[in-house]
């Protein structure tokens, strides 16, 4: 516990000495959650909550802020081969997995955060819940992190260079984020699409968090646990294989 609690602390720390990308992580979904939700609140009707676009579009700018945030975490990876911090830690008399598992545990911790932030400037625009809700919005918060911050180290495992990965993962994300019911909702969907959403991880971190957040969702909390915490464990025992065969 001390190696992954160390790999943790060194990634907050990094974090919050940051401030550029503390400030560049919340600009774009603030971005969205303000122009987008206040221009469409008075036009756009969403079953369950009326006409109020914003509590319905909150829920899923959170869950865009904790996926940027965790998937692109998987960069440190990359940085850490280039200049040589990760060859030192791998040559350690520590296992390989308490390296991934305290990475992962630090690029969830970030993405937490990110969200809470999220959600905290939302109690300024009208957002109303309740406790209960909001530990519920937490965890399904927490399993999001985890599951992309360790699909992100999964993916930085396979590669060398930055501009690569950023550019994969750009389209990886968008489609993930595009597709998760975060900006209308699921059941206005075609018929030969709706079946891809219910695909999409994304899709239950969501739905739950909206369901925490305003009591609606249209996808049970329960299959939403279940799915989003499936995801997050095969994420983590893949990244950990991928992590494990990194050469020096």
């Amino acid at each position: 516990m001390d190696i992954v609690y160390t790999i943790w602390l060194r990634n907050m720390k990094r974090y919050i000495r940051s401030k550029s990308r503390i400030i560049g992580s919340i600009s774009m979904p603030l971005f969205f959650l303000i122009f987008l939700g206040v221009g469409l609140n008075s036009v756009v009707q969403i079953p369950g909550l009326g006409e109020n676009y914003i509590q319905f579009l909150l829920p899923g700018i959170v869950a865009m802020s904790v996926l940027f945030t965790s998937i692109f975490s998987g960069i440190q990876i990359i940085w850490d081969k280039q200049f040589g911090f990760l060859k030192e830690t791998l040559v350690a008399p520590v296992s390989r997995l308490e390296i991934m598992i305290g990475q992962t545990l630090g690029g969830a911790s970030t993405a937490f955060i990110q969200g809470m932030i999220i959600l905290v400037l939302s109690l300024f625009i009208g957002l109303q819940t309740n406790p209960v809700g909001l530990l519920i919005a937490f965890g399904f918060m927490a399993l999001m992190g985890i599951s992309f911050t360790a699909f992100g180290i999964a993916m930085a495992s396979r590669m060398e260079d930055m501009t690569g990965f950023q550019l994969i993962m750009n389209f990886v994300v968008f489609p993930i984020f595009g597709l998760s019911g975060a900006l209308f909702p699921i059941s206005s969907l075609p018929a030969w699409i709706a079946p891809i959403t219910l695909l999409d991880p994304l899709t239950y971190g969501v739905e739950g968090i909206r369901f925490g957040l305003t009591g609606v969702s249209q996808i049970h909390p329960l299959t939403s646990v279940v799915a989003l915490g499936s995801f997050a464990l095969a994420t983590t025992v893949i990244g950990a294989f991928l992590f494990r065969k990194i050469k020096l």
